[in-house]
């Protein structure tokens, strides 16, 4: 998503390498690498987590190279991927923070211009979600909900 509320320009990332073979300290083979994805899918991980983990333990820098999948397609394969969006979980779970600090610190006015922010963000990114239908088309984001879909 782009940088909507700041006045950066946000040009710095990552440089994928520009060979895309799999490399050579790579021992592990399509089969296994997707059983080690499900085994931390069902723990309770998210795509990006699995990514990370995988990263560090196994240097797998990308599972892409490998499978031939990126891990969120390799469980929506297999039937476990998250019912709503990793980003768009994300923020919900930080609006549903700011609101509980919103209710015991009142004066906060910045904060609560943050979660205007912030709401306004959720907002879009559903609606990008319906049109993509990722999310269901009657999905809707309500603050006083927003805590149970964190949880």
């Amino acid at each position: 998503m782009v940088r909507m509320h700041a006045p950066g320009k946000g040009i710095s990332s990552s440089a994928l390498p520009y060979r895309r073979s799999v490399p050579n300290w790579v021992k592990l083979s399509s089969d296994e690498t997707k059983e080690m994805i499900y085994k931390l899918a069902k723990k309770g991980r998210t795509p990006s987590q699995i990514g990370v983990m995988l990263r560090d333990s196994n240097g797998i820098a990308q599972v892409r190279l490998i499978t031939g999948n990126k891990i969120l397609r390799i469980l929506k394969a297999k039937g476990l991927a998250p019912e709503i969006p990793e980003d768009l979980y994300h923020l919900i779970k930080k609006a549903v923070s700011v609101r509980k600090h919103m209710e015991k610190q009142r004066k906060d006015k910045d904060s609560k211009f943050r979660l205007i922010l912030i709401e306004s963000r959720i907002h879009r990114l559903a609606r990008y979600y319906k049109t993509k239908r990722v999310l269901p088309a009657n999905w809707k984001y309500e603050s006083s909900t927003a805590s149970a879909l964190v949880a």
